[in-house]
């Protein structure tokens, strides 16, 4: 294990040591378990980043407009078709 200094804003550091005191572990863990939940965000460069899977076909659901989705929607007591068979 490596020992390091860091220099942390204020308002970062309190609100470290209150998780450390409210959950009974260090200050030390805190940080730790920190990077390991933020480090993931940070892929190496160069290697393969992530791409959202390719777009599939739904199938047209209807011929209306986004005006005239955006009226029915608005409607009083509007409930989509999905949601009307699965309340019954």
């Amino acid at each position: 294990m490596v020992k390091t200094q860091i220099q942390l804003p204020d308002h970062l550091y309190r609100e470290a040591k209150r998780i450390a005191a409210e959950y009974e572990m260090s200050f030390a863990e805190v940080v730790r378990r920190s990077l390991e939940r933020s480090l993931p965000a940070y892929p190496k460069k160069g290697s393969a980043t992530w791409q959202p899977p390719a777009p599939r076909d739904l199938g047209q659901r209807c011929a209306l407009d986004d005006d005239e989705l955006r009226l029915i929607a608005n409607e009083p007591g509007y409930m989509p078709r999905l949601l009307r068979a699965k309340s019954r």
